[in-house]
């Protein structure tokens, strides 16, 4: 589902579930991973990446959440929104450098975990990101719409959640989307590289992490109102 290795100062997570559709199963063996990487000690820097050469993570479920006796396999149903948001708030804030290797397309949850690294790179020759709800009919939470807001321009915002543009690889750098893109066969290998440079930067977790809930958490420094960790934490407050 998960697998955590580690190389010098550079951890990889790789998600390992075909096309790593988010239940509440997936959520812990992810939370479980984040467990030892935040145990560790010393400059370190988490790479996120899929062993799909198709899909960095197709969204939710649908089959699980439609009908999830069927699939008993996913966990708990009535926890996944409370913990995946959480997952998300966790993720944003992690006590050190993050980077998201976008092999495959990554749709709705899985372009918000994408957003909620410090860093992307992309494939440059396929695969989409892309916010899909409403073409699903579905109302995107707020906050959900405040770590898009948080993370990309405003114009490429609206496009976004609102239109539900499908965003490939360069169009997805031009629009400030992901700060790489490069062939399959190397992708990997420029995400733990970028990794590698800024693990220094994780060797304070304290001060790493105190920033980016300036940047991120309750009344965020970005506009003086909860920011969407706060936000995913707590989304039953924001219906």
């Amino acid at each position: 589902m998960a697998e955590l290795t580690k190389e010098g100062d550079v951890f990889t997570l790789t998600l390992d579930s075909g096309e790593n559709r988010w239940n509440t199963t997936f959520v812990r063996g992810i939370a479980q991973a984040l467990d030892e990487v935040e145990a560790s000690e010393g400059p370190a820097a988490l790479v996120t990446a899929s062993a799909s050469e198709k899909f960095f993570s197709n969204g939710l479920d649908l089959d699980w959440v439609a009908a999830p006796d069927d699939h008993p396999e996913g966990g708990d149903r009535q926890a996944f929104g409370g913990e995946f948001m959480t997952l998300m708030g966790r993720i944003i804030t992690l006590p050190i450098p993050t980077v998201c290797c976008v092999n495959g397309h990554a749709f709705g949850a899985g372009f918000m975990a994408a957003l909620c690294h410090d860093l992307r790179v992309m494939r440059s020759d396929r695969g989409f990101v892309c916010a899909n709800e409403m073409q699903l009919g579905m109302a995107i939470p707020k906050p959900e719409l405040a770590l898009f807001r948080h993370k990309l321009p405003m114009n490429v915002f609206h496009e976004t959640v609102q239109l539900a543009r499908r965003w490939t690889g360069p169009d997805a750098l031009a629009a400030g989307i992901v700060q790489q893109i490069g062939e399959l066969d190397g992708l990997l290998a420029m995400a733990q590289r970028k990794a590698a440079e800024l693990a220094p930067l994780g060797a304070n977790r304290k001060v790493f992490g105190a920033q980016k809930e300036l940047l991120y958490g309750e009344s965020a420094v970005i506009n003086n109102l909860q920011g969407p960790a706060y936000m995913l934490r707590n989304a039953e407050q924001f219906h």
